[in-house]
């Protein structure tokens, strides 16, 4: 999948956050990293209309995100930092169905992709369980779950192992190692973008590095660690 931006800025209160940002990414694991508050969340955001530009064009395989925004969606799946954010049924099976039902239509075969994407991430046996009654790292497996279940073409994932115990973080990081679709990661967490195709580093309202995670994470620690 191609996402470009094109000149693309982007503002919060006024103040400048991204500032003529042209950038073109097709890899299939993208890393970005940055200080706290860079613009790495608004960054993402971007991609699937959850924000938009102050000016400029962001494009998803050559669609402007502004304007097929609905379209976009439907191929972009994002995953937020919080799973408490992203699940609001109170039974797992019943937050992904609701998800499902704009793109399937037949409840058994609504069931049928349910079961086999949390068998995928090895959590079918959380099917029916109350969400309330959930560890973080079992919320955040939901979460990724409900997001896979929709077959998105690119997924993004905003500081998915934040939360996460040691368990759940390396569960995570081989779920993303298996998958089929492209998955950007903003992170904190360097480690995990050792076999990733790109690293970005946003800061001073743009991209500062960007390449291999050999060279770039190095770079990033001496600069900013």
């Amino acid at each position: 999948m191609l996402v470009e931006f094109d000149d693309v800025e982007f503002q919060r209160d006024s103040v400048e956050i991204l500032k003529g940002l042209n950038l073109t990414i097709m890899q299939s694991r993208v890393g970005i990293i940055g200080p706290n508050g860079a613009g790495k969340s608004s960054l993402i955001r971007l991609v699937n209309g959850l924000l938009a530009p102050f000016s400029g064009q962001v494009r998803v395989d050559g669609l402007d995100v502004q304007k097929h925004q609905k379209i976009v969606r439907r191929q972009v799946g994002f995953l937020f930092q919080n799973p408490d954010n992203q699940i609001v049924f109170p039974v797992v099976r019943e937050d992904m169905d609701f998800g499902l039902k704009v793109h399937i239509k037949n409840a058994e075969q609504r069931s049928q992709r349910i079961e086999s994407t949390l068998a995928r991430l090895d959590i079918l046996e959380l099917a029916d369980r109350p969400v309330h009654t959930l560890s973080g790292g079992q919320k955040q497996l939901v979460a990724l779950a409900t997001v896979l279940c929709v077959e998105p073409r690119l997924l993004i994932l905003d500081e998915p192992t934040t939360q996460l115990d040691l368990r759940y973080r390396n569960r995570l990081i081989s779920i993303l190692s298996e998958i089929e679709q492209p998955a950007w990661v903003v992170t904190h967490d360097l480690p995990m973008l050792q076999t990733f195709d790109r690293v970005l580093v946003v800061a001073d309202g743009g991209i500062v590095h960007d390449g291999a995670p050999d060279k770039v994470v190095p770079w990033y620690v001496r600069m900013y660690g």
